[in-house]
């Protein structure tokens, strides 16, 4: 098996650079060698590679600055992939595309399955949208995962953005009423991995799933259950303070709920992740084995 991907240098795709190669050559594209804005570098690249499947986990995800720089955002998250998805055709290779939990408005009252209408509320989740169409409408073999606030412990987001404020600050005052199912990078490196060692199994089910833990938790309790878990590291703890959406204003309008039934991917491949609290736990282990006791 002859894989490329891109994205390398992401949450996902660093973990993905370790993992995949396991299961056959692989060609990792970052954004030194591969521009995804440049749908001619797109092409040239697949066709001088000719994987059997390409694995991509690039993406604009700044999603405030998406809101004042939406074509940029559009060029990487919906002209890209399409561009990807066209030549997989065209080699009849499989494509894996990540999507987000952000596709939706977070009006429902329970947990998103991948029969219900997408209504992104902010620039980011718009432009997802748009490539989980373009892929769609490429006809390409494809399988597309959407996935829900993933984090790892070395690029910056949201877990190492509160390590990095708890160590600092007396306060924190975190947001109590949005709710989603936080997922550790490695673990949806793990599972692509584990749906790529069928190739058969995952070109006779591609579609639409989402990748996700089968429990959900707001964000101010998954950073009470975070600060629990590293106060060892500090010399004293700040102040946790529950807040309202509307009392944290950002450019980009977030859903209030982004949390993602699994349940398609479960009975389709029989493959679960593990629970979040589970997760951020490996993910905190793995980063103190590593000597990273402050980020």
């Amino acid at each position: 098996m002859k894989i490329l991907l891109t994205g390398r240098d992401g949450q996902v795709g660093s973990e993905l650079a370790t993992l995949l190669p396991a299961l056959g050559r692989t060609v990792s594209t970052g954004r030194d060698t591969l521009d995804l804005t440049d749908t001619r570098s797109i092409r040239d690249t697949v066709r001088a590679v000719r994987p059997d499947v390409i694995v991509n986990a690039a993406a604009y995800n700044e999603v405030d600055r998406a809101e004042s720089d939406p074509a940029a955002a559009h060029a990487v998250n919906a002209v890209a992939p399409g561009v990807l998805a066209e030549e997989a055709k065209r080699l009849g290779a499989l494509l894996v595309h990540y999507s987000t939990d952000y596709v939706f408005d977070g009006a429902k009252a329970d947990a998103y399955v991948e029969a219900d209408v997408p209504n992104p509320i902010n620039e980011y989740g718009r432009s997802k949208l748009a490539g989980e169409i373009a892929v769609r409408q490429s006809g390409a073999a494809a399988l597309v995962l959407r996935v829900s606030w993933v984090y790892d412990a070395v690029h910056r987001n949201f877990v190492t953005t509160i390590l990095g404020l708890a160590a600092e600050r007396e306060e924190l005052r975190v947001v109590g009423d949005q709710i989603g199912c936080p997922a550790w990078a490695r673990s949806v490196a793990r599972a692509t991995v584990s749906l790529l060692r069928d190739l058969d199994g995952a070109r006779a089910a591609c579609g639409l799933y989402h990748l996700a833990t089968p429990d959900y938790v707001d964000r101010h309790a998954f950073v009470r259950r975070l600060l629990e878990l590293t106060a060892r590291e500090r010399a004293r703890e700040p102040r946790l303070v529950r807040i309202t959406t509307p009392e944290y204003p950002l450019p980009a309008a977030r859903p209030l709920n982004s949390a993602l039934d699994a349940g398609r991917l479960r009975r389709a491949f029989g493959l679960a992740l593990d629970g979040w609290d589970a997760q951020l736990q490996a993910c905190l282990a793995d980063r103190m084995s590593r000597g990273a006791a402050a980020v």
